[in-house]
């Protein structure tokens, strides 16, 4: 079992920044690949970012290309997402998440998954 505990959303003005953390408690943090998600009013959960269980191997998805960073702290058992030149359409909940495989993009290879935290940027 892993607890997953998200923090760092709010309200951001377009253009802004925001850095979601997400700390992790119970089994073993490195045994973990960890990913982000979000879920926007009316449509479907969508992959953000993950990052690999010891390698820190990572993937984002494009629409967050070259603006969103995931990384992962294993002394502090905590990942990352960090948001820069937000835009209104990345307006969403956003989820954290722990796999015990490889990293992966969709959501049903990951069992665990925090409770999410906010992000609105107003244009």
């Amino acid at each position: 079992q892993v607890q997953l505990v998200e923090s760092g959303g709010g309200l951001v003005q377009a253009g802004g920044s925001l850095r979601l953390s997400c700390a992790a408690s119970g089994r073993t943090f490195s045994a973990y690949s960890m990913g982000w998600f979000r879920l926007a009013p009316g449509t479907e959960r969508e992959f953000v970012a993950a990052i690999n269980r010891i390698e820190g191997i990572t993937v984002v998805t494009d629409p967050v290309k070259g603006r969103f960073t995931i990384s992962r702290d294993s002394a502090q058992n905590t990942v990352y997402l960090q948001m820069n030149s937000l835009k209104p359409e990345d307006t969403a909940v956003y989820y954290c998440a722990a796999s015990s495989q490889r990293i992966k993009t969709t959501d049903y290879h990951y069992g665990y998954w925090g409770q999410g935290t906010r992000v609105t940027v107003a244009s």
